[in-house]
Order: C-alpha cells, then sequence, then structure tokens
C-alpha cells in the first residue's frame, strides 16, 4: 500500500513538473554578454515569476528571463536580470567560487533525472563563475568540483545580463536516447533587505527531497557528449628553506616536480581519470584552527583536483573515503561512471608516506606508517529513481606488514515526501605492524605491554593510541549507523543509532572515534512569518547519550536552539546546552571508563548573530560561555570564547575577509591559558583572471606553567604564517601562480618572532581539450 502511494504521489508529481523544451539550432555565438546574436533569437524563454525563499512560491519581487538553446556540441543559457535600482546590485570582480552573496544567476542540472546528484552553475553580473555538485544523498553541496565552461556578464541601465556556454563534454548522460530527459531548475538570487531566490520551478517546504522538485528538460536530440579527453601536465618548482631556531644555519631544500593528469571520458557515461605525481601546489592555505586543549585529530579538507573530480560518488553517511590521507602519492587512476539506475567508482593510488588516523573513544592521533603503501576504493550504488537505493563500499590499505580492509552496505528510503531512512553497516580488518605503537611511547615507559603496567594519570608517556595498537593481532570490528529523518513545512525531526566496535579501522577515511554507542533523538518547529521583518523563526533541541561498547558512559546530553533571521541578512542563534561528559583516564594503561575516567558536568551558553548592515560590509560573532574539561589536568574548568569574523568588499575588485578568535580557560588557581588566532586574507582581483592575494594567519598562546600539574609548557608561543601569491587563471586547470610564504616563530627562549621558514614557488599548468 505504501510503495502504491509514492508511485501515484511521484505520478502526480511528475504531470506537475515545470517542463522546458530546450531548442535547438546549428548556430554558435561569442560568450561576451551581449545578447543581440541571432542565436538567442530562436530560444525557448523561460520567466523566473516564483520566490522561493523567503516566501514560498510566492510572485517575484522582479522581473527574470532566461534564454536556454543548444547546438550538437554546448548548452547556452542567457539571463536577462531587471532590477529598479542597478546601483543597489552586488557585485565582485574576485576568483571563482568565491561570489555567494553577489547576485547571482545560473541553471541546475540533474542529467539522469534521477534526484540524486544535480551540477550547479551560477554566474554574477561581472560573469565570474561558481560551479558545483549537490548531492541529494549526503545533503551537502561541493563546490570543489571545477568544470571548464564559459561565461559573460554586463551591468545595463535597467539591471545585467549573463551568457553561459556549457559544452556537453562536461556531463555524463544516457546518449542512446533519442530525446534527453534532464532535471532543470534556472535560478536567481536577488541579495536586498532579504536574500531572495528566484525561479521558474516551484519548491514545497512540506517535501524534505529538493532535487526531487527540479523541472523538466527536454530536447537535446542526439546529443554526444564526447570523449572529453583532457591533458594537463604541470610544473611546480619551489625552493624551501628552514632552520629550528634562530641559531641555526638554513637548509635549503630545491624542488622540480612534474605532474601529470588526464581526464577522459571513455564512454558517454564513464570518466577515467589518472594523475602523476598530484600537488596541493601551495596556492591556498588551510583556514587556522586552535589546536589547544584538544584530544581528538584536527580534519582538513581535499584540494587537489584529481581526487576531487566525481568525488561525490563515493560519499556515504560516514566519511570513509578522505584522499587528504594520501599525503604523498605518485600515482592514481579512477574511474567513475552511471549506466542508467547503476553508478559505480574505482580509485586506486600509490602513497609513499602511508598517514592515517588511530582512533580511541576520548581521543585520536595521527599515526606515519614511514613506507609506501597499495591504496584501493571501490563503490557501487542502484538508485531506483523511486523512493530507495542501495549501494556498497569498500577500500583497502597495505604495505609491508600493515593491511586495513574495509567492506559494506548502505542504503536510503525514502519513505514518504516528509519521511526518509538512512542505513550503512561497514565492517573491518586490520593488522598493524609491531613498530607502529612505538610513536606513541616516549622516556622509560615500557611499549610492550602498556597495559600490564599501572600508569597513573600525568606519570604517563604514551596515550590511548598506544592500547588501540596490539601487537601480532589482526583487529576485526563493524560500524552501524541507522539515521530516520522527518522534514515538512513546520516540523523537523530526527532519530539515530550508531555503534563502532574498539577494533574497528577506516584508514582510507576520517573515523577519529571508535569503542562506542550513540542514540540521539531531536527534532524542532520553524515558522515563515509573512510581510514581517523576520522571515523565519525556528526552534529545537535534542537529547544524546554515548556509551563505549562495555555499557560504560561516555556521555550525555540535553541540548537547544532558537534562532531567527530576518532582513539585512540578521541572522541571531542562542543555544545551549548540559552535559556529563567522561575526562581522561586516571590510568592511562586501562581502556576501563568506571571507576578511571572522572565524570565532569558541563553547562555552557552561546550567542552566534551575523548582519549585512550595508551592501560592502557584513559581519558576524558567536560568544560562548561555560565549563569545559582542562584536559591537561584532568579537571573542569571555565571557557570564555569569542569567535568574530568580518567580509569588506571597499571595492569591486578588492575584498578583505578576516577572522579571529579569543579563547581562554579558567581554572582552580587562576588562568589556565589564552590563545588567540587572527585569519586574514586580502584579495584584489584585477581582472577575471588575473589576482593577487596575501593571507596570514596569527597564532599567539599565554599559559600558567605553574598550573600545569604534569607538563612542562612554554609560558608564551607564537606562530605567524604568511603568504603571497600571485595567479592568473584561463580556467581552472590553466594556470599561473608565483609565491612566496614565509613561517616565523617565538616560544621562552626566543622571545621574537623569528623566521624559521621561507618558501618561494611556482607552478604552470595547461589543460589540452583533445
Amino acid at each position: 500500500m505504501v510503495g502504491l502511494l509514492c508511485l501515484l504521489l511521484s505520478s502526480v508529481a511528475l504531470a506537475e513538473r515545470h517542463h522546458i523544451v530546450i531548442a535547438d539550432t546549428q548556430l554558435q555565438t561569442q560568450i561576451d554578454g551581449d545578447l543581440s546574436d541571432p542565436l538567442w533569437q530562436h530560444a525557448t524563454v523561460v520567466d523566473l515569476t516564483l520566490q522561493n525563499d523567503p516566501g514560498e512560491n510566492t510572485p517575484a519581487p522582479v522581473r527574470t528571463t532566461a534564454k536556454v538553446i543548444a547546438n550538437a556540441e554546448t548548452l547556452y543559457v542567457a539571463f536577462i536580470a531587471e532590477d529598479p535600482d542597478p546601483s543597489r546590485i552586488r557585485a565582485q570582480l574576485t576568483d571563482r567560487d568565491k561570489i555567494w552573496g553577489d547576485d547571482l544567476v545560473g541553471i541546475k542540472l540533474d542529467t539522469w533525472d534521477q534526484a540524486r546528484l544535480a551540477y550547479q552553475f551560477f554566474v554574477n553580473p561581472y560573469g565570474v563563475q561558481l560551479d558545483s555538485i549537490e548531492n541529494e544523498l549526503t545533503g551537502r553541496e561541493s563546490e570543489a568540483w571545477d568544470g571548464i565552461w564559459q561565461s559573460a556578464g554586463q551591468i545595463t541601465a535597467s539591471g545585467y545580463q549573463v551568457e553561459i556556454a556549457l559544452p556537453l563534454r562536461l556531463f555524463s548522460f544516457n546518449d542512446r536516447l533519442d530525446e534527453q530527459r534532464w532535471g532543470i531548475e534556472l535560478v536567481r538570487f536577488y541579495p536586498r533587505e532579504n536574500q531572495y531566490r528566484l525561479s521558474a520551478t516551484p519548491v514545497s517546504r512540506n517535501q524534505s527531497c529538493r532535487l526531487c522538485q527540479m523541472g523538466l528538460a527536454t530536447g537535446l536530440a542526439g546529443a554526444k557528449p564526447g570523449q572529453q579527453l583532457q591533458l594537463t601536465p604541470s610544473l611546480a618548482l619551489s625552493r624551501h628553506e628552514s632552520r629550528p631556531t634562530p641559531d641555526d644555519e638554513w637548509r635549503r631544500d630545491d624542488s622540480v616536480e612534474p605532474a601529470l593528469d588526464l581526464r577522459w571520458a571513455i564512454t558517454p557515461d564513464t570518466l577515467l581519470n589518472a594523475t602523476i605525481n598530484p600537488d596541493f601546489s601551495q596556492v591556498e592555505a588551510d583556514s587556522g584552527q586552535l589546536d589547544v586543549n584538544t584530544t581528538f585529530a584536527l580534519y582538513y579538507p581535499e584540494k587537489r583536483p584529481f581526487y576531487l573530480d566525481n568525488a561525490d560518488y563515493f560519499e556515504t553517511l560516514r566519511n570513509l573515503i578522505n584522499t587528504r590521507n594520501l599525503a604523498s602519492p605518485e600515482y592514481g587512476t579512477k574511474i567513475t561512471g552511471q549506466r542508467g539506475k547503476h553508478l559505480f567508482g574505482l580509485l586506486q593510488t600509490k602513497d609513499e608516506k602511508t598517514n592515517f588516523l588511530v582512533p580511541g573513544n576520548l581521543s585520536s592521533s595521527i599515526a606515519e606508517l614511514g613506507q609506501s603503501s597499495d591504496n584501493f576504493a571501490a563503490r557501487y550504488l542502484y538508485d531506483s529513481t523511486a523512493s530507495w537505493s542501495l549501494g556498497s563500499i569498500a577500500s583497502f590499505r597495505s604495505s609491508k606488514d600493515y593491511q586495513n580492509s574495509v567492506v559494506g552496505l548502505d542504503g536510503q528510503w525514502e519513505i514518504t515526501a516528509q519521511n526518509k531512512i538512512k542505513a550503512l553497516y561497514v565492517r573491518s580488518e586490520t593488522r598493524y605492524p609491531d613498530f607502529l605503537r612505538d610513536q606513541f611511547c616516549g622516556g622509560d615507559t615500557p611499549c610492550d605491554q602498556p597495559d600490564k603496567v599501572e600508569c597513573s594519570f600525568g606519570d604517563c608517556d604514551y596515550n590511548e593510541q598506544v592500547l588501540r595498537l596490539p601487537v601480532g593481532e589482526t583487529l576485526k570490528g563493524d560500524l552501524l549507523r541507522v539515521a530516520l529523518y522527518h522534514n515538512s513545512r513546520h516540523l523537523f525531526g530526527y532519530a539515530n543509532y550508531e555503534r563502532i566496535d574498539e577494533a574497528f579501522r577506516a584508514d582510507l577515511g576520517f573515523i577519529d572515534q571508535v569503542d562506542f554507542a550513540k542514540g540521539a533523538i531531536g527534532g524542532g518547529y520553524i515558522w515563515y512569518p509573512q510581510d514581517h521583518f523576520f522571515h523565519k523563526i525556528q526552534l529545537g533541541g535534542d537529547v544524546d547519550r554515548s556509551e563505549n561498547i562495555a555499557g560504560e558512559k561516555l556521555e550525555e546530553e540535553i541540548e537547544f536552539s532558537g534562532f531567527v533571521a530576518g532582513r539585512n541578512e540578521l541572522f541571531v542563534e542562542l543555544y545551549g546546552g548540559l552535559r556529563e561528559i567522561a575526562g581522561r583516564r586516571q590510568d592511562a594503561s586501562n581502556l576501563a571508563l568506571k571507576d578511571n575516567a572522572p565524570m565532569f558536568d558541563e553547562t555552557w551558553l552561546g550567542l552566534y548573530g551575523e548582519l549585512r548592515p550595508v551592501k560592502p560590509l557584513k559581519f558576524g560573532a558567536n560568544i560562548r560561555i561555560g565549563d569545559d574539561i582542562d584536559y591537561a589536568n584532568n579537571q573542569l574548568g571555565e571557557v570564555f570564547q569569542i569567535n568574530g569574523w568580518v567580509n569588506w568588499k571597499p571595492h569591486a575588485s578588492i575584498s578583505l575577509n578576516a577572522s579571529h578568535i579569543h579563547r581562554t580557560l579558567d581554572v582552580p588557581g587562576g588562568q589556565l591559558f589564552a590563545a588567540d588566532l587572527s585569519d586574514l586574507r586580502l584579495h584584489w582581483q584585477f581582472t577575471v583572471r588575473a589576482f593577487i592575494r596575501m593571507t596570514a594567519i596569527y597564532t599567539q598562546l599565554e599559559r600558567d606553567p605553574a598550573l600545569y600539574r604534569y607538563n612542562r609548557v612554554d609560558r608564551h608561543s607564537e606562530r605567524l604564517s604568511a603568504e603571497l601569491l600571485y595567479g592568473y587563471k584561463v580556467n581552472p586547470q590553466t594556470v599561473f601562480y608565483l609565491g612566496y610564504g614565509e613561517g616565523q616563530f617565538s616560544d621562552d627562549e626566543f622571545r621574537d618572532l623569528s623566521s624559521d621558514s621561507r618558501t618561494l614557488f611556482a607552478k604552470f599548468s595547461y589543460a589540452w581539450l583533445l
């Protein structure tokens, strides 16, 4: 009965879909923002008459006209975006993918019409591009994907207009059809007193699936995507100098690193990627993170094009494939594709370093194997295109005396338009080399049988990871996650359960906690006031409990939050909670929690807000006060943290992004530490292609050594990392970079900031489209 109801609902939805017939042409056009070319006289015209947000399918406040037409090689899209006051148009000449917040027009395309993945292409009034892939399974949008396409824009007396050319080689689709049937949505973002989202397609808040609500585009008869053969050779040159202290001599390392990427559509629905010596290119510094009073490893996103292309194919409910773990790959191959209802992906890489996480339930650390490894990942997903999907995931890492394998199943069932269930089950098998444990031991601490020697808190030179690396054993463990979601117009809720065995490892992924089971339930209510300063109000909360696999409590927590969103991009959220949480173990040689890890009662309160008072300026701040564990001394302290940020665009070519974090922790006896992190990024874009960027990340840590009962620490430490970069981009793969970076530090011995590293580097790459 439920299946029949879903089928009927799907049929009704299909019948009501906004339908666009893409006009055919033999003509081509120059992409310059001028819409007087003959090609546009024959295009299909679509008016964007609806406002999806903040109103729900109410009349659009301004007129927007889109035009769509295609020839055998290219899909062309144009927008005429009228504006009653063009002086209020927000547009920045900046690097690609950095234009959120500007006036934007764009198109979303689901080339298989299966409501699972959608390409997104947006352009601001200056023609600056943003592209991404929206994944319905994970609910995330990835801006990491970069396609090679054309766009141009012009600001006019009545608004602005944009031209877009999307080569069909960008897409995978079924070329065996007489006529294509693609999901489509034409969108305009109109940021004024509100951030308006305009479209030709109605979007219901009473349906959780967004891609299911896209319109239907037909046409492109006989379309062929071509072989999409792309060769991108590159050359990275660098001179790196370093020294341990200011009293030491500089050590120099010159590097010449050639690389080659290949991208080839073997068939219209199967893509081959290959790479030799991919690199990070040092062109964009990771965002600064405070690594103080933490017990779990920090996460950093992937940036290398080879691993980013079609990375969505490998995503599941958990991060089981995290290619940032591949620290120094020699070469790699990847095949991804989709044939009808079947999606698949294969990834192979040779890594020279082999780094991975060693997780526990109270901490995690990175281990370095120091030898090359073979790495392999596989993904398969069957998408019924109705209401369910079922897939499998696998990964393997192996080296001398080391092996990790992960195999599992995942699936999703959309029970109704408002309710869905997702599940993941994975099993792993791991064997570590005997010497790996030594990385986490030190001093006179015995490392051969650490669980046989009592080691009280503060007297151990090793941590939890020593006990998570048994010698001569093969670890076998499971991961299970089940989640139920409800999303309707006013109500949202979820319930999930996750269990990860103590012996589970996903060394090619980012699973930083094991040996725990957690259940959580939460939800809330949303109001949408009409014709009011506030256009959205939400209240919600959740409760959860975590235990180790032996049933001992790790954490029990209650959280609440509420926010209002209104004009001028105002957003204010109040949040807080209380929990009972385990501290560090008193006897580090024993993994038990009961009568070993003290439980602490924490209460906290936070306030977050952001606002755009005038067009070129937006700022925000987050304040948090309450309790926090002092992990160095295993006691409860009081934390105060404020994060502030500002985005300022004083000129159409210049933007400044600055953020600052200030955190203090007070404990019995005084202030344990005060930490500050400043992240400053100044961007000057000369043209759509050329820019200069300056980045500076500054960290300062002041501590009271007398309050650290078990560790010797510096009273003062500073770190400054700065980089100046010139870039010229013809497209995302045809680039030239020239930059200089320097790192400086100070501590109790060297009080003044002194350089300990400096790097001069250049990179050239060119994408040949064959």
